[in-house]
């Protein structure tokens, strides 16, 4: 009795290692990106998770493949991403931050952020200038500074560009008073900073200096609190994309 042909297969052929080789080259763009987070955008990694989206569901049906679209240069992100080298400079030098600096977040007079600038290090106005004054309070900040001349003179950020920026709340300058407005104000505070940690060490040409006056708050102006949240001088350890 002659033997029945087994049905086809359905054709399913080779097709399966296409969404394979998909996933593979998706996972391993995730995965660095994972790997090196210092500097990866949230919109680099919300399109590498999308690119997983229907990945398995149904026999013929792939993931977001390396079509024309956001998702074309999955590829190129490998290349493209921040060398490992500088987003661990980076990485260290956060940790260096929240450890040389914790007693002082606690007391609210610093604060250790990382944005699209680069490494933010926050300096309380009200702890470091008389109000109205562009003159640092040497006497109580001359550890914290110190410290912070430390950091930006340590091997971890060795060739790191820096940038200081003033800040003020909303409330006019005294017309009465030594500044025309907020503006003279918020740069001579930066000036200051700047001053005092180049004559410890730091190198004069690695600086940037601005002032924004009340244009970048960073709370409501509506509370004291607020408004005293926006008075600072921020020192930024500055990301390659932000020379």
């Amino acid at each position: 009795m002659a033997k029945k042909k087994k049905p086809d297969a359905g054709g399913a052929g080779g097709e399966w290692i296409v969404t394979y080789s998909d996933m593979v080259t998706l996972m391993l763009c995730f995965f660095v990106a994972l790997f090196n987070p210092d500097e990866s955008t949230p919109s680099t990694l919300e399109a590498l998770i999308s690119a997983f989206n229907n990945i398995g569901i149904g026999a013929n049906i792939g993931g977001n493949t390396l079509s024309v679209g956001k998702s074309a240069d999955l590829g190129n992100t490998i290349a493209s991403l921040p060398a490992m080298e500088k987003g661990q400079s980076l990485g260290t030098a956060l940790k260096k931050a929240v450890s040389l600096f914790n007693p002082e977040v606690k007391s609210n007079k610093v604060k250790v952020t990382h944005d699209e600038r680069g490494l933010v290090i926050s300096l309380a106005s009200d702890a470091f200038f008389n109000p109205a004054s562009a003159r640092i309070n040497v006497e109580q900040t001359r550890d914290i500074l110190l410290r912070l001349g430390t950091l930006l003179a340590s091997d971890e950020i060795r060739g790191r560009k820096f940038r200081i920026e003033g800040h003020t709340d909303d409330t006019p300058v005294d017309p009465d008073g030594p500044w025309e407005s907020n503006w003279e104000l918020s740069t001579r505070r930066s000036i200051s900073v700047l001053h005092y940690l180049t004559d410890i060490g730091v190198a004069e040409n690695r600086f940037q200096v601005a002032g924004f006056a009340n244009t970048m708050p960073v709370a409501s102006n509506d509370t004291a609190e607020g408004r005293a949240y926006n008075r600072r001088v921020d020192v930024i350890i500055l990301d390659d994309g932000h020379l």
